[in-house]
């Protein structure tokens, strides 16, 4: 586990525009929808799906996407458990200042590990994190294969690979779960519009 050393000689600075009046500008609050599911279960679809469909009601989001992170903020990490535990605090802190912005922040990654997904949601208010299973069985992931990372960890040449040689723990408590079981496909606009139903019901698309 990676020991992140804290600052002693900082103080917290407060703002004269709080998360409040950025929400009343906006119409809406801030929040997290955490997207966590394996590799091929269509997370990044669901986001960019989710995102167009707020847009499309006037809603401001932002996407923070596994891979795309990993070209910036999270380039200097390794998939060792270890950095792989610091890719998720990282992407957690920034979703949190997305939700204080009032923004709603769609985070899209595998986050295998429940310790570090529920310390993603204890860094926000209750309520304010909506973590999202896409139940897709292992075999229908593997069969969509789509950057063909499953075949190269079938042969070896990748290590340490969530749902064949690492595993992967399913939320326990989720708000949201999207099961999909081999053919019977629900497609992402229909995905989409059941996690919009359900920020319509908790006043999220609303200040």
């Amino acid at each position: 586990m990676l020991t992140v050393r804290k600052s002693t000689n900082i103080a917290w600075h407060k703002s004269s525009v709080e998360k409040f009046d950025r929400q009343e500008l906006l119409q809406q609050k801030g929040c997290v929808i955490w997207i966590t599911g394996l590799s091929g279960s269509g997370k990044s679809t669901l986001a960019c799906t989710l995102s167009r469909g707020l847009h499309l009601r006037g809603k401001l989001t932002y996407i923070l996407d596994g891979d795309n992170v990993r070209h910036g903020l999270n380039s200097d990490l390794s998939f060792k458990v270890e950095d792989r535990a610091e890719n998720i605090r990282r992407i957690g802190e920034v979703a949190k200042l997305f939700a204080d912005a009032g923004i709603i922040c769609i985070a899209s990654l595998i986050s295998p590990y429940r310790k570090d997904r529920d310390a993603c949601r204890a860094l926000l208010p209750e309520g304010d994190f909506i973590e999202v299973f896409l139940d897709v069985p292992l075999q229908v992931c593997e069969a969509r294969d789509p950057k063909g990372l499953y075949k190269l960890a079938r042969c070896g040449k990748i290590k340490g690979f969530t749902g064949i040689d690492d595993p992967y723990e399913p939320p326990l408590n989720c708000e949201i779960v999207l099961q999909q079981k081999g053919g019977d496909c629900v497609s992402p606009s229909d995905m989409a519009e059941t996690v919009i139903s359900y920020l319509e019901e908790k006043g999220y698309l609303q200040a």
